[in-house]
C-alpha cells in the first residue's frame, strides 16, 4: 500500500476504507490536537475529529493533492469545524441567556394586576357571549377546551374549513368589540 497523499486521495475516492484507516492513523492525532487546542480536550475535540474524517470519507474529491498536503487539508477542515463548534456554542449560550431573561420569575401579581386580569377576563367572557351561537361554540371548544380545528369539526359535525372560517370571523368580532371597550374605558 502506498502512502503518498495523491495515492491516498485516489484510494479514498475509489472507496478504499483501508485508505481511510491509514489516513486516520497518520493524521488523527494531529487533527485531535488542533481541535483540542481550540475547543478543549474531550468530547468537543472528538466530535471535530469525527466530522473531519467523515467529511474526508464522504467527499474525498474535495482534496486536491496539487493544492497542498493531506495533513494541511485535514488541519484546515479541523480549523473550520472548531470555529463552527465555537459559534454554535456561543449561539446556544445566547439563546439560553435570552430564555432566562424572558422567563424571570417576577413573583406573584400585585392586587392591582389581579383586579385588572379579572376585569379583562370578564370583558372577554362577556364579548364571547355576544357572538352568534355557531361562532361562540367553536371558540369555546377551541380555546377553552383546547381542541384542534379538526377535533372541533368532528365534535360539531361540520367541515374543518368551516370551523376555521367561524374562528376567524369570531376573533375579528372579538377584537373589534374588545378594542372599542378599551378605547371607551375611563
Amino acid at each position: 500500500m502506498g502512502g503518498t497523499d495523491a495515492l491516498l486521495a485516489a484510494r479514498l475516492t475509489a472507496g478504499d476504507d483501508h485508505a481511510l484507516a491509514e489516513v486516520f492513523d497518520r493524521f488523527g492525532g494531529a487533527v485531535y490536537g488542533a481541535a483540542a487546542y481550540v475547543v478543549g480536550a474531550g468530547g468537543g475535540a472528538q466530535d471535530v475529529v469525527q466530522d473531519v474524517f467523515v467529511e474526508l470519507w464522504s467527499h474525498p474529491h474535495r482534496y486536491d493533492p496539487d493544492a497542498g498536503s493531506l495533513r494541511g487539508y485535514l488541519m484546515l477542515l479541523a480549523r473550520h469545524r472548531t470555529v463552527d463548534a465555537i459559534r454554535s456554542e456561543l449561539r446556544r449560550i445566547a439563546r439560553q441567556e435570552r430564555h432566562y431573561r424572558l422567563t424571570i420569575d417576577e413573583g406573584p401579581p400585585s392586587p392591582g394586576e389581579q383586579v385588572l386580569s379579572a376585569h379583562m377576563a370578564s370583558e372577554v367572557r362577556a364579548a364571547i357571549q355576544r357572538l352568534p351561537a355557531a361562532q361562540r361554540q367553536v371558540v369555546e371548544l377551541a380555546y377553552f377546551e383546547g381542541m384542534t380545528c379538526r377535533e372541533v369539526a368532528s365534535a360539531v359535525g361540520i367541515p374543518e374549513g368551516t370551523v376555521k372560517s367561524r374562528l376567524r370571523l369570531a376573533l375579528a368580532k372579538l377584537e373589534a368589540v374588545l378594542d372599542r371597550q378599551l378605547l371607551e374605558a375611563p
